[in-house]
């Protein structure tokens, strides 16, 4: 059963004197368990189109459907929060760590809507223990290396248990080592379940996937 389905999407930018088309009538769906990856080289769409996947950007036009909920295009922002918060789990190539919070706190941002309970704590710990960061809660992402950041980051997006998680160039900042182990993390969650998109211009990425989009000009080819 699809998990995500878009149809017909389209988005534009209005930059004053000129309209740029960042996507072209996209269609895609992505059913729920499915690794798939994303691929295009810069300016091809594809981090605008995981920008619209996850909740960050409205299109312009087409109807997206996100675990049958459609996204009506006068949702609030507050909604569209919410709704983020409770499917989606993001990780960025530059890890969007906030430097001034330790490990457990940017672990537990996500849950800045609600109270930050013992239970909360709790799984913030199990999660960062899963990725090997057990003995690190209370560094500042600056006492981290680029690996070790990236696991925090991975933590924080499973901390809503979302259905879905967006990995934009998760290893685009990283050693082939570190690139492999944050790789085979995001493989074992796949394995257990979670719906997993990878955007990338890397083929050897991309290759982990069970399905592969290529992107040009704002539309799929």
């Amino acid at each position: 059963m699809a998990i995500i389905n878009l149809e017909n999407i389209t988005k534009k930018f209005d930059l004053g004197d000129s309209v740029v088309s960042a996507l072209n009538g996209v269609s895609l769906s992505v059913n729920a368990g499915e690794f798939v990856a994303i691929m295009g080289q810069s300016g091809s769409g594809k981090s605008t189109l995981m920008n619209v996947i996850g909740l960050l950007d409205r299109p312009t036009d087409g109807t997206y459907v996100l675990d049958g909920v459609t996204m009506d295009k006068n949702m609030s922002d507050a909604k569209l929060a919410k709704l983020r918060s409770e499917f989606i789990g993001f990780i960025f190539q530059t890890f969007n760590l906030l430097p001034n919070l330790n490990v457990l706190d940017n672990v537990l941002l996500p849950t800045m809507y609600s109270s930050k309970t013992k239970a909360a704590k709790q799984r913030a710990t199990e999660l960062l223990k899963q990725v090997n960061l057990g003995h690190r809660l209370t560094h500042r992402p600056n006492q981290l290396s680029g690996g070790e950041r990236q696991r925090v980051a991975i933590a924080r997006a499973l901390m809503n248990n979302p259905k879905v998680i967006l990995a934009d160039e998760p290893t685009g900042n990283l050693d082939s080592k570190s690139g492999e182990e944050v790789m085979q993390i995001l493989q074992t969650l796949n394995k257990q379940g979670t719906t997993l998109l990878l955007v990338t211009h890397n083929e050897e990425l991309a290759s982990h996937a069970s399905r592969t989009i290529k992107m040009k000009d704002g539309k799929i080819v």
